[in-house]
């Protein structure tokens, strides 16, 4: 298969003009539409941008490659754009696109594809090459040009296994591509890491995890004879292979942009020491976006917060409707305190909606744990995890102790594996199958159990103690501490304990820190909902359309919605929604609102005293809280995408 079998004449644009990155998407899918290459365009249309939200494809130069891979492609083709003016799309390096090639990949097994599609973004690192493509007058020169460059240049794995054997007094590099999707940015990564290191006649071959698979796979004494590893990747890469070695790690951008970088601090010598099961042993990078401990950490954690949320959203919503559907069919003041404390599964259909949406927030922090597990321990930890999650959430500890139980799990299975390299080779078989779970996760069950839990429980019960012991001040003060104790863990232990005290004043006939405690666990998603609208550089672009969610969930006193937001950045988000919390109980309290149902958000105001003041706390806080998670939080200008 050649480039030209992908692009025709209907799907190339030479004079294109888009005033912004979005209508320029919107026209390549366009373009490719008229190819006949996809049968859904919406469809096609939201794989596209999901790709763009995990990392911009403006790779610098002038160039974006984005693309999509799903079930309504039905064959792979190309869509390509010369944008004379320019149009800003978040590149690399900041500046404004001018070619641009869309890819179009069919979901399934067959990838013969994908290395016509590789040597296409090998091609374009060629500044002549693509300075042709720019100055095209025709379609059909623009096919020609991409032709004879097919026919000149080796593929893919020819160009990359064909290396040559390096001297005696060469410098020796390795180096890993991969990006998550695995179609354009490994290859161009590896392209440009190639030219760098040959520029500085050093020796070097290059192993691409793309789509396809492991290409050029790295041997064990090639590993053993090199003076330096570079890992430029932004997907999980085996790293064992590499302990004692120098490695450098860092993204797969900075190959394709800064691989010259690399390569001179490959060759100075500059370089940590990798430790399979050490974090520490890349920690040293240069570049603070790259193998930093802190971005480790923050891309471990990530992969946890983005599997959790599909089923924090999901689950949120399924309640909000059990809740909405016995606000509409039930008279709560027909109702005792024990049925009222049911709201949300009285009838029939709300109890069916609520049980659906419970078993979704089940999963939630056993996956959130189970997948940074997952992202530091790979698969072998992932069992771990997911044990660790579920027994810290039976065990009191919340979402707290999951982010703990993740990691705890994950580094927990890079010690066993290190234990277990003694074992003969005749053995490996059985180290996934039945040593790495056994140990895994006898080794986390007795970690939270044991090293967790009780502590947590420990604070659990002493802080509602504390509320307890809190009766006689003040009603403004009584309100604003522990409402803002709703927004310290959202969900954990001290949120459970304010929740639970709240709760029992029903029973006791204080109706009013009810009320109070629901209002504080109101305001943390929709803080960060308006937040998200109102000050969107506060945010990542996947960030700013995942948090208009929580406007639904925070009406409908949903508070885990803002678990995703606070797990990323608990030291900016909680403070600003615990204070803007505190300010909404307080003022509840103040105004006397009382409510005598344990839950349901504003689809119980019906039955709610000083309903109207209830609603201007609510404002007021959520207001509060926006301003100051604007002020703590840093702009995500440069991280969007």
């Amino acid at each position: 298969m050649r480039i030209t079998d992908l692009l025709d004449v209907r799907s190339i644009s030479l004079n294109a003009a888009s005033a912004d990155k979005s209508q320029t998407l919107d026209a390549a899918v366009s373009l490719m539409t008229r190819s006949g290459k996809i049968n859904d365009e919406e469809a096609y249309r939201k794989q596209v941008y999901a790709r763009e939200e995990e990392s911009t494809t403006g790779i610098g130069e002038g160039i974006a490659i984005p693309h999509g891979k799903c079930d309504a492609v039905e064959k792979p083709g190309l869509a390509a754009m010369v944008i004379p003016g320019g149009v800003d799309f978040d590149s690399l390096d900041g500046e404004p696109v001018t070619l641009l090639f869309l890819i179009a990949a069919p979901n399934t097994e067959d990838n013969v594809h994908l290395d016509v599609l590789s040597k296409l973004s090998m091609m374009l690192m060629d500044e002549d090459f693509t300075k042709s493509l720019r100055a095209a007058k025709t379609p059909e020169e623009f096919l020609a040009i991409i032709d004879q460059a097919d026919e000149e240049k080796k593929s893919v794995d020819e160009r990359l296994a064909d290396m040559g054997e390096a001297e005696a007094d060469q410098f020796k590099i390795l180096a890993v591509t991969s990006c998550p999707t695995g179609i354009a940015h490994t290859y161009m990564a590896a392209e440009g890491i190639e030219k760098a290191a040959k520029a500085k006649n050093c020796f070097v071959k290059i192993e691409t995890r793309g789509s396809g698979g492991a290409k050029n796979v790295l041997t064990e004494q090639e590993i053993q004879d090199a003076d330096c590893i570079i890992v430029a990747a932004d997907a999980q890469v085996p790293m064992d292979r590499f302990d004692g070695k120098k490695v450098i790690q860092r993204q797969v951008s900075d190959g394709i942009n800064k691989a010259d970088e690399l390569v001179e601090l490959a060759m100075s010598g500059n370089v940590p020491v990798y430790h399979s099961g050490n974090a520490s042993a890349s920690s040293q990078s240069q570049n603070k976006a790259g193998g930093s401990v802190g971005h480790k950490i923050y891309t471990q954690l990530m992969n946890g917060v983005s599997h959790m949320l599909p089923f924090v959203v999901g689950g949120g919503i399924l309640i909000a409707i059990a809740f909405l559907i016995d606000g509409l069919m039930v008279d709560m003041n027909a109702l005792d305190v024990a049925e009222r404390s049911n709201f949300g599964s009285i009838t029939p259909a709300a109890a069916m909606f609520k049980q659906i949406g419970d078993v979704a927030f089940g999963f939630m922090l056993p996956v959130l744990a189970g997948y940074i597990a997952m992202s530091i321990g790979e698969k072998p930890a992932l069992v771990s995890g997911f044990v660790g999650g579920y027994l810290a959430n039976t065990g009191g500890s919340g979402f707290l102790g999951a982010l703990l139980a993740g990691f705890a799990a994950g580094y927990g299975m890079l010690f066993i594996k290190k234990l277990l390299m003694f074992l003969p080779e005749s053995l490996e078989g059985i180290k996934s199958v039945l040593l790495y779970p056994l140990l895994g996760v006898l080794l986390i069950g007795f970690l939270i159990q044991i090293v967790l839990n009780p502590p947590v429980k420990i604070i659990n019960d002493f802080m509602f103690g504390a509320l307890n012991s809190m009766g006689g001040v003040s009603r403004v003060l009584l309100g604003a501490v522990r409402v803002g104790m709703m927004a310290v863990d959202m969900g954990g232990p001290v949120n459970k304990a304010a929740y639970v005290f709240g709760t029992a004043s029903i029973a006791e006939g204080n109706y009013e820190i009810m009320a109070a405690v629901m209002i504080g666990g109101m305001v943390p998603p929709i803080a960060i909902a308006l937040c998200g609208t109102f000050f969107k550089n506060r945010f990542t672009e996947k960030e700013q359309k995942s948090s208009a969610v929580n406007y639904v969930m925070g009406l409908s006193f949903i508070t885990e919605g803002a678990i995703p937001f606070a797990a990323a950045d608990p030291a900016r988000v909680i403070p600003a929604c615990a204070i803007g919390s505190a300010a909404a109980g307080g003022l509840s309290m103040f105004f006397g609102c009382s409510l005598r149902a344990p839950h349901g958000g504003i689809f119980v105001l019906p039955i709610m005293e000083g309903r109207m003041m209830y609603i201007v706390s609510l404002i007021i806080g959520s207001v509060v809280g926006m301003i100051l998670l604007a002020l703590f939080k840093r702009k995500e200008e440069n991280k969007n995408g």
